[in-house]
C-alpha cells in the first residue's frame, strides 16, 4: 500500500511563512523547534483547526448553532486530513467536581459495580443489612437443626423512650399472649409498667415453634402476621442460640434505620440522592481560619495581633471594635496587653467563638453621641463569616477569602457522600477508601477481590472495563495518583496523560490525534511506558502528530519536522524533515546539531559552594515521611525524583508556603512540618512558575516589566508632548485622556454572538491603535507611542541604546531568549514557557540583595535544547549574586548543571517521600537506588 500523506499547502497562520509540507499518515510524527518559531500554529491553529471545522461541516446547521463557529485557519488547502483529537494541556477540567475517576470514567464503572453486587451495611452500627422475601425466610429458618426451639418476635418498639401503654393494650387486643420487653418475658395479662425516661425495645411474641417437617405453612403464615405487625422487620429468637434477624427491606433491625434501594446515582458525589447534605458533594467547605486572622500570636490585641478585615481598627481606642473588646476584658477579667498565645483557653474561646448569647456592657461614643449597649458578642469567627454573607463588594468579598482556608466537611470528613452510600462494601472497602488508593493498590485490590458465583455473574463484565482502564493509566506512569484526586490539583502533564489513556480506551482507528508536549512532568525513567503508548495509537491505525522536545521521543519518531529557524519573526519556515538521523546530518537544524552533539550544553567546571543553608525539619505533607531536608543557599539547587514522589510537596507546599509567610507575610499556610532553621539569612522568597504574566489583553510584557512607565516619562519629557502640556497619564491605555474612548484603550471591540463565540474586531476610529489622534502625534525619534509597544525587543533594543535605564530592561528580555515578541503583545497570547521567561527578565532586571530565594517548578517546559540553554544561563547569573535557586526538574541537561541535587523517591505516592541521594550530581551518580542518578551518568560522561 501507497504511503499515504497529509498534505499542506501555504499555511500561513500567525508567524508561518507560507508553509507547505507533507506528513506521513498513520506514523508518528514529531514537530519540533525553538519556542515560538510556529510548531504550535501548524500544529493546533491549522492542522487540527481545519480538522475540526471540516468535522463540524459534515453536521446539520441545527447542530452547528450549538457548536459555534470554526475560523477556517489561514491556509490554502490541506488534503488527506482525518477527524482530529487534540490532547492539549489547557483542556483540563478545572471544576472541583471534576476527579481522575470521573474523567477516565473508572467512576462511573464502580458507581454501577456498588450498586449492583455492594452489601449494604447499616450507616449507625454497621451491620450487614440484606433484604430477603418472606420464602427465603422460610427456607433459612428451616435450615436450623431438628427439635431446635424458635420464638417469632415482632419488633414494635426500637429503643425509645415512654411507657408504651398504647402499644401493649392493641398488642392484648390483638390476642397476643406475651411480650418481650427489654429482653425479659411478660405475659400481657399482667400489668407492666415501664418508666417513661428510659428507652425500651418491645417485641410481640407471635408464635413459638420447634423445627420438623411439616412445619413450613404455619411458618410462612407467622411471619407475615410478624411484618404486617413490625413494618418488615423480624427477629428468630433460637432457646440457647444467638437470635436471627430478618428485613423485607434494606433496614437495619438494630437501629430501625431503613436505606433506599441502592442504586448507581446513591454513589455519585454530583447527585443529591448520593451527595453528602452537609457540602453538596464537593469535600470541603470555605471557613475563616484562626490562624489566618491572627497570624503572629506573639503579639497582643493592643499590638495589631487580629489582622482580619474589619478587626484591623481594634487598636484605635476609640473605635466600635476596641469598645467591643474593651467590654470582654472587663466582664472576663483579662488585659488586651497580653500576648495573644498566654491567654486561657476560656478567653481564647470566648474571642474566636463568642459568648454564648451572653450580653456584655459596651460603652461606646460614636458621632451620633455616646451610650451603653447591651451586647452579646458572637465571635470573631462568626462575626467575620456574617460580614462576608452580608457584603456586596466582590473586592471586599475576595478579601475576606484570604482569611478563609478549605477545611474538609465535618459531615463526611472530605469522602463527599451521604453515610448510607458509604455504608455499602465491596471486598470490605466501601467506595471512597476503594478510589482512595493510589492506582497501583487499586489494581491489586480490584485483582484480589473475593466474589461469590452470583456476584461474579453480574460483576465481570464491569470489572472487566475498570481493570481495561486501570491499566492505561498505569501504562502513560500515572500509577501514584488516586481516583480521588480533584483534576484542578494536577499539572499539565498528568492531565494531558490521563486524557491520553481515555483515548486509548476508546479504541479509536483512523484518527489524527495531536498532543502537545505530553512528556511534561514526567521523569525520564516513564518516558519508556509513555512512548509506547503513543506507538501502540500508531499500531492501531492512527496518525499520531507530537509538539515535542524531547530527545527520547524524537529518536523513536518515524518522522520529524523541524520548524525554524529562530523564533516569531524569525521562524515559520521548515528547516528540516526526515527521521532523527537524516535530522542529524542537516547543517542548518539547530535541533539536528543538538542531537548529534555539534552544540552541547556544557557541565560547569565547577560546582559552587553554599554560603549557608536552610533545614526543613520533620516534612510530613501528603506523602512525605517525615524527612528531614537540607537545601544549601548560594548556589542553584535542582529537586529530583520520579512523578509523584513528593517534590511539589516539599518545595511548593512546605518550603515555598512556610517562607512566604515568614519573609513575604503572604497569608498562606504550609503544608505539615516540624520548622524550618536558617530562615534568617533570607530576605525575600520569589516563585516563577508559568501562570499567565495577565488575564486580560491589556497586560502585556511592557506593563509587567514595568518598562512601559519609564518609556511613557520618556515620551512625557519630548519637546511635542511639553509644548501640549502632556503629563506621564496621557501616555497609558488605561485611563482616560490618551487613549481612543470608542475602544477604552484596548484597540478591539468585543461584539458578543448567541450562539457564536463572541468576536473581535479592531476598533475603527483608531484603527486597533489604542490611542487618540493627538497623542499619536507626538513622537520620539519620529515613532509614536503605538509605534514603540508594537516593535519587537529586538528592534527596541536598537531604538532605546541610548536611554541606559529603559535598554537594561529591555537588554534581560533579549537574553532570555525573547527578542522576537513585541512590547505590546498582549499577555493572552503568550505560550507558558514565554510568560515565565517574561517573569525571570523582570527579576533579573531588578537590583539583587543577595538574600533572595527563587523557586522554579519545571521551567524548561515548552523548552528546545537551545532554549535550555540560554535558560540554564540565566538561572546560573541568578545564584550568582549570593541568591539562591530552587528548581524542581526532570530536564537532565538542567540537572547536570546545578550545583546540587536533591532526590526523592525511590517510587511515586505511597513508596515515594524519602530523600534518596544528595549531593553534587558528581555525588547522586554514585547511589545505585537513585534512578535520576542512572540517567544522568551518561549526561556526565559525555
Amino acid at each position: 500500500m501507497a504511503k499515504q500523506y497529509i498534505k499542506i499547502r501555504g499555511a500561513n497562520e500567525h508567524n508561518l511563512k507560507n508553509v507547505s509540507l507533507d506528513i506521513p499518515r498513520n506514523e508518528l510524527v514529531v514537530l519540533t523547534g525553538l519556542s515560538g518559531s510556529g510548531k504550535s500554529s501548524l500544529a493546533f491553529d491549522t492542522i487540527y483547526a481545519e480538522g475540526q471545522r471540516r468535522y463540524m461541516e459534515s453536521l446539520s446547521s441545527y447542530a452547528r448553532q450549538f457548536l459555534g463557529q470554526m475560523e477556517k485557519p489561514d491556509v490554502e488547502s490541506i488534503e488527506g486530513l482525518s477527524p482530529a483529537i487534540s490532547i492539549d494541556q489547557k483542556s483540563t477540567n478545572r471544576n472541583p467536581r471534576s476527579t481522575v475517576g470521573t474523567v477516565t470514567e473508572i467512576y462511573d464503572y464502580m458507581r454501577l459495580l456498588y450498586a449492583r453486587i455492594g452489601i449494604p451495611h447499616c450507616p449507625k452500627c454497621g451491620r450487614e443489612i440484606r433484604k430477603q422475601t418472606i420464602d427465603q425466610m422460610v427456607d433459612q429458618i428451616m435450615e436450623l437443626p431438628e427439635r431446635t426451639k424458635i420464638q417469632l418476635l415482632a419488633p414494635v418498639v426500637r429503643g425509645r423512650k415512654g411507657e408504651h401503654a398504647k402499644v401493649l393494650e392493641s398488642a392484648r387486643k390483638s390476642g397476643y399472649v406475651r411480650v418481650q420487653v427489654d429482653g425479659s418475658l411478660y405475659e400481657l395479662s399482667e400489668e407492666i409498667k415501664l418508666d417513661k425516661n428510659i428507652k425500651h425495645s418491645i417485641d410481640v411474641v407471635v408464635d413459638r415453634l420447634a423445627i420438623r417437617e411439616g412445619i413450613a405453612k404455619r411458618l410462612t403464615d407467622s411471619i407475615e402476621t410478624v411484618m404486617e405487625l413490625a413494618g418488615g422487620l423480624m427477629t428468630v429468637d433460637v432457646i440457647d442460640g444467638e437470635p436471627i434477624h430478618f428485613s423485607q427491606s434494606f433496614s437495619c433491625p438494630d437501629c430501625g434505620i431503613s436505606i433506599d434501594e441502592v442504586e448507581p446515582r446513591s454513589f455519585s458525589f454530583n447527585n443529591p440522592f448520593g451527595a453528602c447534605p452537609d457540602c453538596f458533594g464537593l469535600g470541603y467547605k470555605m471557613e475563616f481560619d484562626e490562624d489566618l486572622m491572627i497570624p503572629d500570636k506573639s503579639l497582643s490585641i493592643d499590638q495589631g495581633a487580629i489582622t482580619v478585615l474589619g478587626w484591623q481598627s481594634c487598636t484605635d481606642k476609640g473605635s466600635y471594635t476596641r469598645a467591643v473588646l474593651d467590654a470582654l476584658a472587663r466582664e472576663y477579667k483579662f488585659s488586651l496587653d497580653t500576648p495573644f498565645e498566654d491567654y486561657s483557653q476560656e478567653v481564647h474561646d470566648i474571642l474566636i467563638h463568642g459568648t454564648k448569647g451572653k450580653e456584655v456592657k459596651v460603652y461606646y461614643k460614636g458621632q451620633r453621641g455616646e451610650g451603653v449597649y447591651d451586647v452579646a458578642f458572637e465571635g470573631l469567627v462568626q462575626n467575620v463569616a456574617r460580614r462576608y454573607r452580608e457584603t456586596y463588594s466582590e473586592s471586599s468579598k475576595a478579601e475576606y477569602e484570604t482569611f478563609m482556608r478549605i477545611t474538609p466537611c465535618p459531615a463526611c470528613g472530605g469522602k463527599r457522600l451521604k453515610k448510607e452510600s458509604l455504608a455499602v462494601t465491596v471486598g470490605n472497602e466501601n467506595i471512597y477508601d476503594a478510589t482512595n488508593m493510589s492506582i497501583v493498590r487499586f489494581r491489586n485490590f480490584m485483582d484480589e477481590l473475593q466474589l461469590t458465583d452470583m456476584q461474579h455473574a453480574i460483576g465481570d463484565q464491569i470489572l472487566k472495563e475498570i481493570r481495561a482502564r486501570i491499566s492505561f493509566l498505569i501504562d502513560v506512569g500515572l500509577d501514584y495518583l488516586s481516583l480521588t484526586r480533584a483534576t484542578g490539583t494536577l499539572s499539565g502533564g498528568e492531565a494531558q496523560r490521563i486524557r491520553l489513556a481515555t483515548q486509548i480506551g476508546s479504541g479509536l482507528v483512523g484518527v489524527a490525534y495531536i498532543l502537545d508536549e505530553p512528556s511534561i512532568g514526567l521523569h525520564q525513567r516513564d518516558n519508556d511506558k509513555l512512548l509506547k503508548t503513543l506507538l501502540h495509537l500508531r499500531d492501531l491505525g492512527n496518525s499520531v502528530i507530537v509538539v515535542e522536545h524531547d530527545e527520547d521521543t524524537m529518536m523513536a519518531a518515524d518522522y520529524i519536522v523541524d520548524i525554524g529557524p529562530g523564533a516569531g519573526e524569525h521562524g515559520g519556515n521548515v528547516v528540516a524533515v526526515g527521521n532523527a538521523k537524516q535530522i542529524m546530518k542537516n547543517k542548518d537544524s539547530v535541533t539536528g546539531a543538538y542531537l548529534s552533539g555539534r552544540i552541547k550544553i556544557p557541565v560547569p567546571n565547577e560546582r559552587r559552594q553554599p554560603t549557608g543553608y536552610l533545614t526543613v525539619k520533620g516534612a510530613r505533607e501528603n506523602n512525605l515521611k517525615n524527612i528531614d531536608v537540607t537545601f544549601p543557599l548560594g548556589v542553584m539547587t535542582c529537586v529530583t525524583g520520579v512523578s509523584g514522589s513528593g517534590k511539589s510537596s516539599l518545595v511548593n507546599e512546605i518550603l515555598y508556603k512556610a517562607l512566604a509567610k515568614k519573609l513575604n507575610r503572604a497569608r498562606t499556610i504550609p503544608g505539615k512540618h516540624k520548622e524550618i532553621i536558617g530562615t534568617e539569612q533570607l530576605d525575600k522568597i520569589i516563585a516563577i512558575d508559568q501562570s499567565p504574566i495577565g488575564r486580560t489583553p491589556r497586560s502585556n510584557p511592557a506593563t509587567y516589566t514595568g518598562v512601559f512607565d519609564l518609556i511613557r516619562d520618556l515620551f512625557s519629557s519630548t519637546a511635542d508632548a511639553k509644548a501640549k502640556g502632556y503629563s506621564k497619564g496621557r501616555f497609558s491605555f488605561n485611563v482616560k485622556g490618551g487613549r481612543c474612548e470608542a475602544c477604552s484603550g484596548d484597540g478591539i471591540i468585543k461584539i458578543e454572538m448567541h450562539f457564536l463565540p463572541d468576536v473581535y474586531v479592531p476598533c475603527e476610529v483608531c484603527s486597533g491603535k489604542r490611542y487618540n489622534r493627538e497623542t499619536l502625534d507626538v513622537k520620539y525619534k519620529g515613532k509614536s507611542i503605538y509605534d514603540v509597544l508594537n516593535m519587537t525587543v529586538e528592534e527596541a533594543l536598537k531604538f532605546f541604546e541610548n536611554v541606559p535605564t529603559i535598554a537594561r530592561k529591555i537588554s534581560t528580555l533579549n537574553d532570555v531568549g525573547l527578542s522576537y515578541i513585541r512590547l505590546g503583545q498582549p499577555s493572552t497570547e503568550l505560550s507558558g514557557g514565554e510568560a515565565q521567561r517574561i517573569k525571570l527578565a523582570t527579576e533579573l532586571s531588578k537590583r539583587g540583595t543577595g538574600k533572595t530565594i527563587y523557586i522554579l517548578d519545571e521551567p524548561t517546559t515548552g523548552l528546545h535544547f537551545a532554549d535550555v540553554h540560554k535558560l540554564i544561563e540565566i538561572l546560573r547569573k541568578l545564584s550568582e549574586g549570593g541568591n539562591t535557586v530552587v528548581v524542581i526538574e526532570h530536564n537532565l541537561d538542567v540537572i547536570k548543571t546545578a550545583d546540587y541535587l536533591i532526590d526523592i523517591g525511590p517510587e511515586g505516592g505511597d513508596k515515594g517521600g524519602m530523600i534518596i541521594a544528595q549531593g553534587t550530581p558528581e555525588e547522586v551518580v554514585k547511589c545505585a537506588e537513585s534512578y535520576t542518578g542512572y540517567y544522568v551518568k551518561k549526561y556526565l560522561e559525555q
